[in-house]
């Protein structure tokens, strides 16, 4: 059944497939599909334009399919750094780390918290009362480890 589906598409059949490929990379994770999409493309290209038969197409996509995902993942790999001009968007609480800040509440048993412009931040120290300057350490989480500054 399958082959007569293939024989009939004759040489639609790797752009069909091609196809099929990306739209299953719209719903699957990663960008996997797309590189064997593109590859099935590039097959079905040649096959439009060179004779070849089918145990050769097949052969030329697992290359082409391989070299485009290699080639992708390498590609994609270095632009995956984090050169942005917001870098810790997403990790807010390190972008704190070596400020210095003055205690609202005191820390009682090592925790507290501690009022960064409109946000309540838990802090853990030694014990301090309010009014204390500190300096943030490190941040673990949303939690923020500081040290007393001294005067």
């Amino acid at each position: 059944m399958i082959t007569q589906a293939l024989t009939q598409l004759g040489n639609w059949a790797w752009p069909a497939l091609g196809l099929v490929l990306l739209a299953l990379e719209l719903v699957a994770p990663g960008t996997f599909f797309m590189w064997l999409g593109l590859a099935a493309l590039a097959v079905g290209a040649i096959a439009f334009f060179v004779d070849l038969g089918w145990q050769i197409e097949l052969v030329l996509f697992g290359v082409l399919a391989l070299v485009f995902v290699i080639l992708g993942r390498r590609y994609f790999a270095r632009r995956g750094d984090n050169n942005t001009d917001t870098p810790g968007l997403n990790a807010r609480a390190t972008s704190f780390v070596g400020r210095e800040l003055t205690l609202h509440e005191p820390l009682v048993d090592g925790t507290g918290r501690v009022k960064i412009g409109d946000t309540l931040w838990r802090v853990e120290g030694p014990d301090m009362p309010a009014g204390t300057r500190a300096r943030v350490t490190s941040a673990r989480g949303g939690t923020l480890q500081v040290e007393r500054l001294e005067a």
